[in-house]
């Protein structure tokens, strides 16, 4: 059985979101908690809690720099269909929902064109009556992917990329909080250059370790998805929007919005709560919103070798 969450977890989630390698002394300032006490309760949430903290590395890194955001309506039942769209390749998330759309999904891909031919693979899909997309132009906030615009080559237009460095990466997506001295077992590298090189690679953007939860959630927690239309620049907007400390993610775009997101809530007041500021902040013009009820298929499903990388440099 899955903890509950109190606000002291809260803070801790959220304080793992915007940096997952936090220590528990900086933790335990933060909440106000003996260190000891501190470390128990993260321990708690990592476990029972059903939080996971991961790498969340820059989309350039895959060779993935153009992604976005499709809903979709069917003709009758949505589970057949939200099934076939998480077989497709350039699929990353799919989950179903309540409201308006019965499923939403995530593609991720090379370019423009890649990214046409997978939204006419997921229009082709038996049972689809209509499909609308945004692709992302910014991530504002996410778990899976550093804050920035996507813009290829991204960080790697600084940063060279070295078998050591693909090696931890690929540790550090499946383990955020690895030590050091975990890490530098995979590296090759001693754990002084270890720390050297995972800093440098947070430092550059290149990867963001945050806590997901997603709709693998705490009890208690709802995830609601919501869209806006907005008037003017979107930047400024943007910026409220990710400062609430209910959102979870959002990036802004081009398409039938300009601003897509979720926001992760302890009860309905709360999402409703978040609904009414979104909806009260200057330049929003329309605010449309569902429940994700189920999740089909999620990022972490891929586990997308880096390109070139193998999983230890003594592989």
């Amino acid at each position: 059985m899955r903890a509950n969450l109190d606000e002291i977890d809260e803070q801790l989630v959220r304080a793992l979101h915007r940096d997952g390698r936090a220590s528990y002394e900086t933790l335990a300032r933060l909440v106000g908690l003996a260190r000891s006490t501190t470390k128990a309760r993260v321990q708690r949430l990592l476990g029972e809690g059903g939080i996971r903290l991961v790498g969340a590395i820059h989309p350039a890194v895959f060779g993935l720099n153009q992604l976005g955001h499709v809903i979709v309506e069917t003709h009758g039942p949505a589970a057949p269909v939200a099934e076939q769209i998480a077989e497709l390749d350039e699929i990353s998330f799919v989950t179903t929902t309540a409201g308006r759309f019965a499923v939403t999904a995530e593609l991720r891909t090379e370019d423009m064109e890649a990214f046409a031919h997978g939204l006419a693979r997921v229009q082709a899909v038996p049972g689809v009556r209509a499909v609308q997309a945004i692709t992302y132009l910014r991530i504002w906030k996410d778990p899976y992917f550093p804050p920035g615009p996507l813009e290829s080559p991204g960080p790697l237009s600084e940063i060279e990329l070295d078998a050591s460095d693909h090696a931890l990466l690929a540790h550090l997506r499946a383990d955020g909080r690895a030590s050091f001295a975990e890490l530098a077992s995979v590296s090759g590298l001693s754990p002084g250059a270890t720390r050297a090189r995972v800093l440098r690679l947070l430092e550059s953007g290149v990867v963001h370790v945050g806590a997901l939860v997603r709709l693998n959630p705490l009890s208690r927690t709802y995830t609601v998805g919501f869209a806006l239309n907005m008037i003017g620049e979107t930047e400024p907007v943007a910026r409220e929007v990710v400062a609430l400390d209910e959102i979870d993610c959002f990036a802004t775009g081009i398409g039938w919005c300009n601003g897509i997101g979720t926001i992760r809530a302890g009860s309905l007041d709360d999402v409703l709560a978040t609904l009414e500021r979104l909806r009260a902040l200057p330049g929003v013009r329309t605010v449309e919103s569902w429940a994700h009820l189920r999740a089909i298929k999620e990022e972490s499903d891929r586990a997308l070798p880096l390109a070139g990388a193998p999983a230890s440099v003594h592989s």
